[in-house]
């Protein structure tokens, strides 16, 4: 029998990531998503694909518990696999609001789930797969917000400068070892999301940017969900993934 592709993608539900859920179903895949709502159109598709499909509902909040189930999870995978990759997608923006009138609350959240996660989910990654003699990838989805500041969305731009970071580091690290994995923080550009709907919904006092969310509506400039996870997809399947640990989907 054919060895599947592993995939393991965070924040399945909407937008890029559900997207790239349906992308990544084929023959010879396993897909296992991390999100807070499975989707039962999902598991249809996997089943008319031939593709294997987990869902499990898990609140990426606490990111500890979610990278102890997922270094357990990996560590009784029979195998063997193909390849194995984390995608991690999962990120919340918060309410657009500047930093002096948030919640504290709230930022903790988007702290937790959109950076906290991924370092633990990829630790716990590296750890289960160290000896698998396969190729493994770690693809942490980044944002412009991280390399550009946006006022009323500094959690956002913190957490995103954070992932990418983040991936210097643990491509420094893997370059040691052998066989280490590859990693790469990637923008994809803007995208036709229910977080670009907020943004462009937001009071401008509170998020001076809007405006120019606006515009970008209006004028056509943003991505589909669906052709911005077939550039992502694609980029992760490129031969010279991690060349560059911080890149651009666009570059």
């Amino acid at each position: 029998m054919q060895p599947r592709a592993l995939t393991i993608l965070t924040g399945a539900s909407r937008g890029l990531g559900r997207a790239m859920a349906e992308q990544l179903l084929a023959p010879h895949a396993l897909l296992l998503t991390m999100s807070r709502r499975p989707r039962a159109e999902l598991t249809a598709r996997a089943s008319s694909s031939g593709a294997a499909l987990e869902q499990w509902s898990i609140d990426l909040s606490d990111g500890a518990a979610a990278a102890a189930r997922l270094e357990q999870w990996l560590s009784e995978c029979s195998g063997p696999f193909a390849s194995a990759h984390l995608i991690n997608n999962a990120a919340l923006a918060g309410t657009p609001r500047l930093l002096a009138d948030s919640e504290s609350g709230s930022l903790a959240a988007v702290l937790r789930v959109g950076l906290e996660a991924p370092l633990l989910l990829s630790g716990a990654f590296l750890r289960a797969t160290r000896d698998w003699n396969i190729p493994r990838k770690i693809l942490n989805i980044s944002s412009g917000a991280g390399r550009k500041p946006l006022p009323g969305a500094t959690a956002y731009c913190a957490v995103k400068a954070g992932l990418d970071h983040m991936s210097r580091g643990i491509a420094a690290e893997e370059a040691l070892i052998p066989n280490g994995a590859k990693v790469v923080s990637l923008a994809p550009g803007v995208i036709d999301t229910d977080m670009q709907t907020e943004l462009r919904d937001a009071n401008p006092h509170d998020f001076p940017p809007q405006p120019h969310f606006a515009d970008m509506k209006l004028t056509g400039q943003l991505a589909s969900p669906n052709a911005a996870a077939r550039r992502v997809l694609g980029y992760l399947n490129r031969a010279d993934f991690g060349s560059n640990s911080v890149a651009d989907v666009r570059d």
